[in-house]
C-alpha cells in the first residue's frame, strides 16, 4: 500500500496532551475527538489539517499518559499516518491497536518542509519526498494485518468470526 500526503511539522517530545488535551478525553467518539487534535500545540490546526495529511515529527513523539485518545484523534482527523524520529513506547502500541499506521525514521524531520508531499510505501518503508528517497522502518507484518483490519479490535472480530 502506498500513502501519498501533505506534512505538518511538529517537534520533539510532543505528548499526548499535546495531541489531545485531557479536558476532551470525557468522550471516546472520535468525530469529536478530531476537533481538537493538536490544538495545545497547534491552535489552529484542528481547522487546517485535510483527510490524507501526514505528521513529520521529531523524537519521542506521543510522551506522556498512555492514552488511546491521542493515536485516535490523530486517525479521525484524516491523518494518513505519523513519522518521527522516534515514538513513545506505548504511543506506538496504541497506534497499531486503533489502526494507525507509524513510521520511524530518523532523516526525514530534518530534510523535508512542512507542506511538502510524500510518499510513504508502507511494505518496504520507503519514503520518497523532494526528489529524495528515505528509509523507515518497514511496518512488521503482524502489525500490518491490525493496520489493515481497523485496528485491533476488528482484527479480533474478524478472527473470531472466521472460526465459526
Amino acid at each position: 500500500m502506498v500513502i501519498k500526503g501533505r506534512v505538518w511539522k511538529f517537534g520533539d517530545d510532543v505528548d499526548t496532551d499535546a495531541i489531545i488535551p485531557a479536558r476532551y478525553l470525557n468522550t471516546s467518539d472520535p468525530a469529536e475527538l478530531a476537533k481538537h487534535v493538536m490544538e495545545d500545540a497547534d491552535k489552529d490546526f484542528p481547522g487546517k489539517v485535510r483527510p490524507g495529511d501526514i505528521i513529520v515529527a521529531g523524537k519521542n513523539f506521543g510522551c506522556g499518559s498512555s492514552r488511546e485518545h491521542a493515536p485516535l484523534a490523530i486517525k479521525a482527523s484524516g491523518i494518513n499516518t505519523v513519522v518521527a524520529k522516534s515514538f513513545a513506547r506505548i504511543f506506538f502500541r496504541n497506534s497499531f491497536n486503533i489502526g494507525l499506521p507509524i513510521f520511524e525514521c530518523p532523516e526525514l524531520f530534518e530534510n523535508i518542509p512542512e507542506g511538502s508531499v510524500i510518499e510513504i510505501d508502507t511494505g518496504n518503508g520507503t519514503i520518497r519526498a523532494a526528489g529524495k528517497t528515505y528509509n523507515a522502518s518497514p511496518i512488521p507484518p503482524f502489525m500490518r494485518e491490525l493496520v489493515e483490519a481497523g485496528g485491533l479490535v476488528e482484527w479480533t472480530k474478524k478472527k473470531l468470526a472466521s472460526r465459526k
